[in-house]
């Protein structure tokens, strides 16, 4: 699924008439890790019950509309996407609040990476 694909999805929802704001995240493979060595590719792992459990909590947040997130599991060269994540609200701080909730949760207790 691409990002515009997520983001008409959201557009479509029933209760999109609520959201003020649609917030979108394109988590790319970066060149180099966390401590600076160089990384070649990716390969990640996806628990996808997690994710779904994950969705459930951050969309119950007020007021979200709607919460959608899409991770691409397997080997991953530098510049390719990881992870969307599309979060509709009403408010500015909601979503924020929900995008790095979001965010953070998925990439703790969803997704394992090896980097090479």
């Amino acid at each position: 699924m691409s990002l515009s694909e997520m983001v008409e999805r959201i557009k479509k929802h029933p209760d999109f008439h609520k959201a003020g704001m649609i917030l979108c995240h394109n988590g790319v493979v970066r060149a180099s890790s966390r401590d600076g060595k160089p990384v070649s590719e990716v390969t990640v792992r996806v628990d996808r019950g997690r994710l779904e459990t994950i969705l459930a909590e951050i969309k119950a947040m007020t007021g979200i509309v709607e919460v959608l997130a899409h991770v691409n599991e397997g080997t991953l060269k530098v510049g390719e996407d990881v992870m969307y994540v599309v979060v509709a609200g009403d408010f500015r701080e909601n979503v924020f609040d929900a995008m790095i909730a979001a965010v953070n949760r998925i990439k703790a207790g969803v997704t394992s990476k090896q980097e090479r």
